[in-house]
């Protein structure tokens, strides 16, 4: 690292959007990923539209049984 940076020419906010989304990663253990993408394949899907569709479902049944959005 260089002892001083010249920040004199920056411009504060350059790269901020208001509007951007964070995706974050998640990491699924090897042979859930190999089950999932084998049901994914079979399905004609990709494994994130598999994913998101079976937690979708997860999320509405656990809002029916608890009453709670």
């Amino acid at each position: 690292m260089k002892d001083e940076y010249d920040f004199s020419n920056a411009q504060r906010g350059r790269f901020y959007h208001a509007d951007a989304q964070l995706k974050l990663p998640v990491y699924l253990d090897q042979d859930i990923e190999n089950w999932f993408s084998e049901k994914a394949k079979l399905k004609g899907v990709n494994l994130q539209s598999l994913i998101n569709e079976l937690l979708r479902k997860d999320i509405s049944l656990i809002q029916e049984v608890t009453g709670k959005n």
